[in-house]
């Protein structure tokens, strides 16, 4: 990303496919329950991972435990499990940075710039997601706001945020564009 910092006097970054590709923690997770139901029920952890895989990366996250319940037969009571892991998981691989987001964040923490990261969704499985990134000594100088916290929608969370922070919404760098 190219950027000249120097008009601004904070930068503010969205979390999911802005900083890291969320993809990286979702596998994950479901890798993690795959398991837990080999554990508890002696089904394949390789089978389940495999459709979990498949139907997240072709239609998404949505209704993903009742797709993987059909297929595979699972008790619902796992539910419960499955959307706890989301807040819980301890991952078996760190959350990397896009390198563009990760030098872009250097530069502006060596420019003197306030780092901030907005972070839209549910707090608890968005904590649990910040707790996992390897912020490669950043975590210090980043301050970490959630949308919840500033308006019910993005617009009205930038508007307040920045009222909060006591600068414009010219002052602060948006980054909200998703990484591919």
């Amino acid at each position: 990303m190219e950027i000249d910092l120097s008009k601004y006097k904070a930068i503010c970054f969205n979390l999911d496919n802005v900083l890291y590709p969320e993809k990286d923690y979702l596998l994950q997770v479901y890798y993690l329950f795959a398991q837990f139901m080999e554990y508890t029920e002696q089904m394949d952890a390789a089978a389940i991972t495999d459709f979990l895989k498949y139907e997240f990366e072709t239609n998404g996250a949505e209704e993903l435990f009742s797709k993987v319940q059909t297929k595979f037969k699972i008790p619902e009571k796992y539910e419960h499990n499955f959307n706890l892991l989301h807040c819980t998981a301890r991952l078996p691989l760190k959350l990397l940075l896009f390198q563009s987001s990760l030098s872009l964040m250097q530069e502006a923490v060596g420019k003197g710039l306030e780092v901030i990261v907005l972070v839209d969704g549910n707090p608890e499985v968005q904590i649990n997601k910040i707790k996992q990134i390897e912020w490669n000594g950043l975590e210090k100088d980043i301050k970490i706001y959630f949308t919840v916290e500033f308006g019910k929608d993005r617009l009205s969370a930038k508007n307040n945020l920045t009222e909060a922070i006591n600068l414009t919404t010219d002052e602060v760098c948006w980054i909200d564009v998703k990484n591919p």
